[in-house]
């Protein structure tokens, strides 16, 4: 016998087993990403420790993006609500594109919704008329920032300008010159005025040319102690690895004069789907500032999402300085404002992100609360008082709003785990193991047949309809009416019990070692053979109204079942529970 294990006769399966083949899709037409010849590169030892300067994009770059762009009303409401969630730095539209950009900049101006600490942001191209329109749409801001780029890639330079680095170079810096001028022209003392550049789709742009025309605007704005200078380096299409973007600013952050008054911003969009990465790595590698949009919204993939990058900070116990704390009400001032929908996996925002139905990961989810709650009391304190420790959930979902109702939801995936979570959580009641198997075997053959979700009031239907018997639905052979229990002098019970039986109303008696013994015993005179194999109780409250619930393992006639029962008097609650069991073994 060799040391090897066999399954059988069958073949394992290796690497030379398992082949991809090619396809005839045209992989020649593309090329690869240039690296960074950046050997000595620091950023894979860094670690994000606070938040950066945010910057959304929201009513420039997301509205743009927009099938049907944002009325005046949806944009103010979306300004709003940046406000609120806490963002300093808002771009609030292209006002050169049209009158409707210019109007609304007008309007938040003119109505005094910024606030003091909030700067606005508008975006203009590097030519004189439009730079005009732009600069005037500020007038009487409190504190602004007018945002120039121009095109620096190669294929623009070639297809789309025709023209050399030099004239490219010569745009930028004629650009800022202009926004200078007419800054000092058309903006009093009462304005804060700020200015960014970005040579835009830098991720195609030769390293050392993206220098090189930054470096020239700088000459003209001449940046240094209190006169920030807002480099901002674009992933305008989102061209290589987050580790190659994260090179590229290292680079950029190495290697630009005046860095001390540079604020360098990073820009991603997210067509390779790593936009989120890339934005992460860029501040490990310098960047100290992110400008995005909620929910990814923007041209193309989107721009990189906020709400995802301040969450995952969030996660590692940084504060992002922006609120996310009601997150449903942030989902849904974004879809009314974008008229587009969050999907329901998105991030820590999507309608599904806390749920499982998984019935392995339903378990996990509750024995990870319940777990929370011991060490909790262990320590004399709450849970929230503590580390954040349960499967599956990144986040307490209580700290973004979020109820743990739908956090464990049931269908024909789920298991026992999840089951007995909606009840716990819905009705107090805490199965015991086998009781739980018993219970999602009933719930699993219903959810196979007919399908889909069932939701927390179903189930507590079905479960009544199996184990408690209402007034709206009376079933079983047995109706209990009152017991009365004695205790001799030698400690044994005797017990008298006045119930419906089979329709008939009798009078059972026994006596045990304790009442329940008693009951047994009692049901045996009757004809029923039942014997109990498991037994066990809590309350459901507290107080003088407390409840308890009980639950009986019982040998019925051969068979195995489990019965509940709840009331005031854990005694008669006791009494219920095998009732129950005994009824289900007649049905």
């Amino acid at each position: 016998m060799t040391s090897q294990h066999r399954i059988g006769r069958a073949t394992p399966i290796t690497a030379a087993t398992v082949t991809q083949r090619p396809t005839a899709m045209p992989v020649h037409k593309y090329g690869r990403y240039e690296q960074v010849d950046i050997p000595d590169r620091t950023w894979p030892d860094a670690r994000v420790t606070k938040a950066p300067r945010w910057l959304s994009t929201d009513l420039r770059d997301g509205n743009q993006a927009l099938i049907d762009p944002m009325s005046p009303s949806r944009k103010r409401e979306m300004f709003d609500l940046l406000v609120r969630m806490g963002y300093k730095e808002i771009e609030v539209g292209f006002p050169s594109s049209g009158q409707t950009d210019f109007d609304f900049v007008r309007s938040v101006i003119e109505q005094d919704a910024i606030p003091d600490d909030v700067t606005i942001s508008v975006l203009t191209q590097a030519r004189e008329e439009l730079i005009e329109r732009t600069v005037e749409s500020l007038r009487g801001a409190r504190r602004a920032t007018v945002h120039l780029y121009n095109a620096t890639a190669p294929v623009f330079r070639r297809v789309v300008f025709r023209g050399t680095r030099d004239q490219v170079r010569q745009i930028a810096v004629d650009g800022t010159r202009l926004v200078m001028e007419y800054a000092d022209k058309l903006l009093g003392d009462e304005t804060v005025f700020g200015y960014q550049y970005s040579p835009e789709i830098f991720t195609d742009t030769e390293l050392d040319f993206a220098l090189e025309v930054c470096e020239g605007v700088m000459d003209v704005w001449q940046p240094e102690e209190g006169r920030e200078i807002i480099l901002n380096l674009p992933a305008t299409v989102e061209r290589s690895a987050p580790s190659t973007h994260a090179d590229r600013f290292e680079w950029m952050s190495r290697n630009l004069s005046r860095r001390a008054f540079v604020c360098l911003s990073v820009h991603p969009h997210n067509d390779r789907g790593t936009a989120v990465a890339a934005a992460e790595l860029a501040l490990m590698a310098g960047a100290d500032r992110i400008e995005g949009c909620l929910f990814g919204q923007g041209e193309r993939t989107g721009n990189v999402d906020l709400v995802t990058l301040g969450m995952n900070l969030f996660s590692q116990g940084i504060d992002p300085q922006i609120d996310f704390s009601q997150i449903d009400e942030v989902r849904r001032t974004a879809e009314y404002c974008n008229q587009m929908e969050v999907h329901p996996r998105h991030p820590y925002a999507g309608d599904l992100v806390y749920t499982s139905f998984s019935g392995s990961h339903q378990d996990a989810i509750k024995k990870g609360f319940e777990a929370m709650e011991a060490e909790a009391a262990s320590k004399g304190t709450t849970v929230d008082a503590i580390e954040w420790a349960v499967p599956y959930l990144p986040i307490d979902p209580k700290d973004v709003g979020r109820s743990y109702e739908a956090v464990i939801r049931v269908n024909s995936q789920s298991g026992k785990g999840g089951i007995a979570y909606v009840l716990k959580n819905e009705h107090k009641l805490d199965l015991p193991r086998r009781m739980q198997i018993e219970f999602s075997r009933i719930i699993q053959a219903r959810t196979d047949v007919q399908g889909g979700e069932i939701t927390p009031a179903e189930i507590w239907a079905v479960f009544q309809d199996e184990y408690l018997p209402t007034p709206a639905n009376p079933w079983g052979r047995i109706t209990l009416r009152s017991a009365q229990a004695s205790t001799s002098s030698d400690g044994t019970d005797a017990l008298t019990v006045e119930a419906v039986v089979d329709g008939v109303e009798t009078a059972l008696s026994g006596t045990g070692n304790g009442p329940i013994s008693a009951f047994f015993d009692a049901l045996g005179s009757a004809g029923i053979d039942a014997r109990l194999l498991d037994y066990t109780e809590h309350t459901l409250s507290e107080g003088a109204s407390a409840r308890a619930a009980s639950y009986i393992e019982c040998a019925i006639d051969g068979r195995v079942l489990w019965g509940i029962g709840i009331d005031p008097n854990t005694t008669r609650a006791s009494l219920k529970a095998v009732v129950s069991a005994v009824n289900r073994a007649g049905r």
